[in-house]
């Protein structure tokens, strides 16, 4: 079965090969402006946008898609423009807890499978330094709030609440079943390795 990825992120591409899944990349064009504000609507609508763009052009195809929206109170955080607005992203998730969404949704020609998983993370309290630092590094410069916690940033973070594979973009529980529901094996190759 062809297995497509809508989109250009390595972290994505990283854990999708590692459940076993053969797959090519073809990036969503799609502009990711949207009036919606809420965030977990937001992102299963972007998801869901991004993988109806690449379905279109591929429909003998299972097409997967994943947006990530990261939502500080009532303000949603995106990719930063630069170090300064990296810094001020994580000055305002300092000492407090924000939420993670990722919208995924699989299509196939069988139909369509979507779900939305949310993550709470606790930023530990930051010296202006520690901020500094950071966002000197360009590791948030890529990534919706302006991190990443699979690098340098999980120096940022005191607490998780929920999958943790969700904060990097791609929650892999959800991918996993929403997979095998549109009839992808995952974690299974041909010497029968791995289990369901």
């Amino acid at each position: 079965m062809r297995v497509i990825l809508a989109s250009g992120s390595p972290r994505r591409r990283e854990l999708l090969t590692n459940l076993g899944v053969t797959f090519e990349v073809v990036v969503s064009g799609e502009d990711e402006d949207s009036p919606e504000t809420n965030p977990e609507k937001l992102a299963g609508d972007l998801g869901l946008l991004k993988a109806r763009s690449v379905a279109s052009l591929h429909p003998d195809a299972v097409v997967i898609a994943a947006d990530t929206v990261v939502a500080a109170g009532e303000e949603l955080l995106a990719k930063p423009a630069d170090a300064a607005e990296n810094a001020a992203f994580i000055r305002k998730l300092a000492g407090r807890t924000h939420h993670v969404f990722t919208g995924v949704t699989v299509i196939s020609p069988s139909g369509t499978l979507s779900g939305v998983e949310r993550t709470d993370v606790e930023f530990r309290p930051l010296t202006e330094k520690e901020v500094q630092f950071y966002a000197a590094s360009g590791e948030g410069l890529d990534k919706a709030g302006g991190y990443g916690i699979q690098g340098v940033g999980m120096g940022l973070v005191s607490r998780v609440n929920g999958d943790y594979s969700n904060i990097v973009g791609f929650p892999l529980a959800l991918v996993m079943r929403l997979l095998r529901r549109a009839g992808v094996t995952v974690w299974n190759d041909a010497t029968g390795a791995g289990r369901p």
